[in-house]
């Protein structure tokens, strides 16, 4: 059995009652003989702050390095609003993307058969719903320079954020997109605003060109940002992969995210470049939730997302498609049993803890498995 190194960082708020959901599941696995996990856990975001005074220290980013994958929860809250910029809670998550190079952002957007009358959409339009969101990860306004406030005199100030990107950069993203589409419905949809950015122009350009050149068996769709935007909430399953920039990639996978019902229900990848030699990959894994710190320490927080990015773990970064899927099943399985936390069950509809929904998912998956 392959032991692999897998560093976990709770995080704040929900972020330490997730995580110990998708820790049970990885000790299982590992107990069970199917695949070994030595893990180590961290600080990041508040928690961190707290302790170091940063977001995450450089002990804990050299044990991100080393890990062969990195489990993350949630960060930030109220508590840490008064902090300074450079090390408000975010920032670790900020860190831990750069400096990993985690520029490929993976964002599902899946309608559980079980939940379709969830979302704020009819079933119709919505069951069924399986999508993926390709967003560029380490460039764009949230990394371009110069980022600043300028102080004009007189009571005016000037906020500058600099949208940038390089032809390597869209390339790069665009690839993982084209081959990830090709192992799903073979289409994908390219996202910018290239009637009003000229980084839109060059995207529009570098995705057009990689496409003829490489990958003219997949058919591509080019989309205005907030047109497709629209089409995500009229007509949400004519897409099958959508890749953008940093900015639009924030903001439509939210928007995707909220089709299936709630954020609790989705986990992420962010992955970098694969190793030459071995393959290997730097990889982060974490819900597209936040911390919830209203309902930190309550036991009403919904952990499917963070075992499903355990779960995204074992499939892009250890090759384990069957045990991923069987992870998929699970939490499907038990959707289907009718049991619900508090975000996903309805108004007046019975619920469960977040450690009895991942014992139930548990129990799914030892049952395929055991």
């Amino acid at each position: 059995m392959t032991t692999y190194k897998l560093f976990v960082l709770p995080g704040d708020g929900i972020g330490p009652e997730i995580m110990a959901e998708a820790e049970k599941i990885a000790a299982w696995l590992t107990s069970a003989g199917i695949v070994g996990f030595e893990i180590e856990q961290g600080l990041v975001g508040g928690a961190a702050y707290d302790v170091h005074g940063t977001a995450i220290s450089d002990a804990d980013m050299a044990r991100a390095e080393a890990a062969d994958a990195v489990l993350l929860a949630a960060v930030g809250g109220p508590k840490w609003d008064g902090v300074p910029y450079e090390v408000r809670p975010e920032a670790g998550l900020l860190r831990l993307r750069k400096d990993l190079a985690l520029f490929a952002n993976l964002r599902p957007a899946i309608c559980y058969p079980a939940l379709a009358d969830a979302s704020s959409l009819k079933r119709e339009i919505i069951e069924g719903l399986d999508l993926m969101i390709v967003r560029e990860l380490t460039g764009g306004v949230y990394f371009g320079e110069p980022k600043q406030i300028i102080d004009l005199g007189n009571g005016q100030k000037r906020a500058i954020d600099t949208q940038v990107y390089d032809t390597y950069e869209i390339e790069r993203i665009g690839r993982v997109a084209f081959e990830l589409a090709r192992k799903r419905r073979n289409k994908v949809a390219s996202s910018e605003k290239r009637n009003v950015m000229k980084s839109g122009v060059l995207w529009n350009e570098v995705i057009t060109a990689l496409h003829a050149r490489d990958y003219p068996d997949v058919q591509l769709e080019h989309h205005l940002a907030d047109s497709l935007g629209m089409q995500l909430v009229r007509r949400p399953k004519q897409f099958d992969v959508i890749v953008t920039d940093n900015l639009f990639g924030d903001m439509l996978s939210d928007v995707a995210a909220m089709l299936t019902g709630s954020l609790g229900m989705l986990p992420s990848a962010s992955l970098g470049e694969r190793n030459a030699k071995t393959g290997a990959r730097k990889a982060l894994y974490e819900p597209v939730h936040g911390s919830a710190p209203d309902i930190a320490g309550k036991g009403l927080a919904n952990p499917i997302a963070m075992i499903g990015s355990l779960g995204m773990a074992l499939r892009y970064s250890f090759d384990l498609n069957d045990v991923a899927d069987r992870i998929d099943r699970a939490i499907s399985g038990v959707l289907d049993k009718g049991l619900r936390t508090a975000d996903i069950a309805g108004a007046g509809k019975e619920t469960i803890s977040t450690a009895q929904m991942g014992d139930a998912i548990l129990a799914e998956l030892q049952s395929s498995l055991g």
